[in-house]
């Protein structure tokens, strides 16, 4: 146990170690590539985000690397799509693979590309229009994860993903010759490496677990001359059966209920809240709420497992109201062996 002490120790002073406003007047900290805080898996989506002391899944390597140490049979595999704000389009896919079943940890690959879609591109001009048309650009953003977790014991798990992270923002106008409409381009693409670093604590009081997770741990980003930080985030969550105080007969019902706090670098701390009621094992209905949030709050979804022979398939949807942006859909497949 001097190990979990340790790990326990060293996050809660990453935790303290992120700058934080100490009013609401006070300034946060800026931070570029924001494609990284947008939620993959609809089943945490809907949940509110609140998926830090959650085991199990391949999609936990988007929240906790350690919630991966634990998946059920050799691999797991998740494919997910997200309709952004501002048609921006999310794909999203993670695998997990245990070996001997977990003897030696669990290994996961996983992957996230953002396209922006084609934006037009201009420069000031005297003319009639007032600006020249360049033609079309089309940003991007890429990430590719390899992540590793284990189980120390039957309560405690820990892992980590080391993250390739890039994005292209495609040409710009260095150099206009009013004279002969010549125009020079430079392009635009800066990549890192960062890291992210988890354990899960399962109490042993019924169901209750605790996680904690430290993402997006990096140096600084640079586009030529300007530098900026990752989103990185501190989080701390529960979980927890609620139907375990009950006598409920659980494969008939189950009622998951997760809390997460997050510290981000870049917002105020953030209470994250979720629910879910999973019905013979097969139908799950989900909520949560975010708070304090610009434009979301409230956000839901379904879900749906089935066993076919020894494969487990599941779909999962989330619907989460983005104020004057509209609403974001989120849908994912999954496949466990």
């Amino acid at each position: 146990m001097k190990t979990s002490v340790w790990l326990l120790l060293v996050l809660l002073a990453a935790w303290l170690a992120i700058p934080a406003p100490l009013d609401a007047q006070s300034k946060l900290a800026q931070t570029g590539m924001k494609f990284l805080n947008v939620e993959p898996d609809p089943r945490a989506a809907a949940m509110g985000g609140a998926f830090t002391a959650l085991e199990g899944s391949a999609t936990s390597a988007f929240f906790n690397p350690a919630g991966t140490a634990r998946i059920p049979g050799f691999a797991n595999v998740f494919l997910g799509y997200t309709t952004w704000i501002a048609d921006i389009n999310h794909i999203f896919a993670s695998a997990s693979v245990s070996p001997r079943d977990g003897e030696y940890g669990v290994i996961t690959l996983s992957l996230q590309a953002v396209d922006y879609g084609e934006l037009e591109q201009t420069a000031f001009y005297n003319n009639n229009r007032g600006y020249l048309d360049l033609g079309t650009f089309r940003p991007t953003g890429l990430v590719l994860g390899l992540g590793y977790a284990r189980a120390l014991s039957e309560k405690f798990s820990v892992g980590g993903t080391v993250k390739y992270i890039s994005q292209n923002l495609g040409t710009s106008l260095t150099y206009l010759n009013s004279a002969s409409y010549s125009v020079e381009r430079s392009y635009y693409e800066t990549s890192l490496l960062a890291f992210d670093f988890g354990i899960l604590y399962k109490t042993g009081f019924k169901s209750l677990a605790i996680g904690m997770c430290i993402r997006n741990f990096s140096k600084e980003a640079r586009f030529v001359d300007e530098g900026f930080q990752l989103p990185l985030a501190f989080r701390i969550g529960f979980s927890m059966d609620a139907l375990d105080l009950t006598d409920v007969d659980k494969a008939v019902h189950s009622l998951l209920v997760v809390v997460d706090f997050e510290h981000p670098r870049d917002f105020q701390e953030q209470m994250k809240v979720g629910g879910e009621y999973l019905f013979m094992r097969t139908v799950a209905v989900r909520v949560g709420y975010v708070f304090p949030a610009d434009e979301h709050g409230f956000s839901f979804g379904v879900g749906l497992r089935q066993e076919v022979q020894d494969l487990g398939l599941g779909v999962d949807y989330a619907y989460t109201p983005f104020g004057v942006f509209g609403g974001v859909h989120r849908i994912a497949v999954s496949l466990t062996m």
